[in-house]
């Protein structure tokens, strides 16, 4: 990949990993709910989604799911009722100082966040048809593929990873300032609220005609 043409895609790369969505959304739940440390490890399952996606798409299988209506009618509402049940976990989310049990207070296992990033990146088809439309502008097809698709997806997943900590790293210092119960749970469902606003707008997400 020409400099000139990876310049362009690493400036491409912080405009999609700033505007919010879906992922960003994650990242300052996870942040608010257990702190940085321990919520980054959602933002490390959002990218292990991103690189499947990559991985879809350098396989020639993105056109395929990006043109089923049966797959991406599947993905989509998979990640419509996922959305929703991180909306339910985030309104019920308890406030810190009333979660004092340590058999009550979500501690948030590092795997278990992980797996909740990969979930909220793979169940969004509008993620993938909008890469199968950008990455191919990036790509010279008389060059190695291979080369290509990883210089793609070690941009894409450092700039999202800087993206996400500054979300979750903004959202653990939130919680430091909310010093009543009354005030953390106005936070957690406004949260909430941005869950649902995002499972909203997937689900009125069309497939683009073939």
């Amino acid at each position: 990949m020409a400099l000139q043409t990876w310049l362009a895609f690493l400036a491409a790369c912080w405009i999609i990993s700033l505007s919010p969505g879906a992922g960003a959304i994650a990242s300052m739940s996870c942040g608010l709910q257990y702190g940085f440390a321990r919520g980054y490890w959602n933002a490390l399952g959002l990218q292990l989604g991103l690189i499947l996606q990559i991985a879809v798409i350098a396989a020639g299988l993105g056109a395929v799911l990006a043109t089923s209506a049966t797959a991406f009618t599947l993905i989509k509402w998979f990640g419509v009722f996922y959305l929703v049940y991180l909306a339910i976990k985030q309104w019920r989310a308890l406030p810190m100082d009333m979660a004092t049990d340590s058999s009550v207070r979500p501690i948030g296992k590092p795997l278990s966040l992980v797996f909740r990033g990969f979930l909220v990146n793979v169940s969004n088809p509008k993620a993938l048809v909008f890469m199968l439309a950008v990455l191919p502008q990036f790509i010279d097809p008389h060059a190695p593929l291979t080369v290509q698709y990883v210089t793609i997806a070690a941009t894409m997943v450092a700039v999202d990873l800087l993206v996400m900590a500054g979300y979750t790293g903004l959202a653990a210092k939130v919680l430091r300032l909310l010093r009543t119960p009354k005030q953390q749970q106005r936070v957690n469902r406004t949260f909430a609220g941005l869950f649902i606003a995002a499972a909203t707008l997937l689900a009125t997400l069309r497939r683009a005609p073939v």
